[in-house]
């Protein structure tokens, strides 16, 4: 027998893990407008892109300007290449998410190759994935909520969870969500039985 690796344990070992819960509607209008009122501009531009692209952390830290800009102007969609699965996916840019990227692009006068969300440390030029975990920590305690129950894929989650509630149209969320099957989508969302049969009880024949 192979004797005991400390570095080969489970990264989760000793850790809670476990689907994060979605922000609702009035917990992205606190969180907005406390940073509106404090001016972090770049945290307002991050959190509504987030909430927006519906991307993983990973992908949404990698972004540059020229994925959202076109012509010196915000675009009202982009595509990108996602890092996990190779395959395109698109998202929109609402209006409130323009008016921040473009306040925060022009504060820190990023050009068109700049990564959107540079960081201050020396060895990477964007933010990395535990920073902007913490950041989306930090956001969720100033609004009074467990951070525990909360993570960077509550952003990811957040519009999907409130436009399958309105249209129960999977497959829409499945595109939205970049997925390649659908019952990666059905295990994102956690349908349970109980869904399934209020659906059906909605539907007379």
């Amino acid at each position: 027998m192979l004797p005991y690796n400390p570095q080969s344990a489970p990264w989760n070992k000793g850790k809670l893990v476990g689907q994060k819960a979605p922000l609702k509607i009035r917990d992205i209008w606190a969180i907005r407008i406390r940073l509106q009122i404090s001016n972090r501009h770049c945290d307002l531009a991050l959190f509504n892109l987030a909430i927006d692209s519906k991307l993983r952390g990973c992908d949404l830290i990698r972004l540059r300007v020229r994925d959202v800009s076109h012509g010196g102007h915000i675009a009202a969609r982009a595509i990108i290449m996602q890092q996990k699965t190779q395959q395109p996916v698109r998202f929109e840019i609402t209006e409130v998410t323009r008016d921040a990227l473009t306040r925060w692009i022009a504060e820190r006068g990023l050009r068109t190759d700049d990564f959107l969300f540079p960081s201050r440390r020396r060895g990477s030029p964007h933010i990395t994935t535990r920073q902007y975990a913490r950041i989306v920590h930090s956001w969720i305690a100033e609004i009074g909520l467990a951070p525990t129950d909360y993570g960077t894929h509550s952003l990811r989650q957040t519009k999907v969870t409130l436009i399958y509630r309105r249209t129960r149209n999977l497959r829409a969320i499945q595109l939205l969500l970049g997925h390649t099957k659908l019952e990666s989508t059905v295990r994102y969302l956690c349908i349970e039985v109980d869904d399934a049969l209020e659906m059906a009880e909605q539907t007379e024949v």
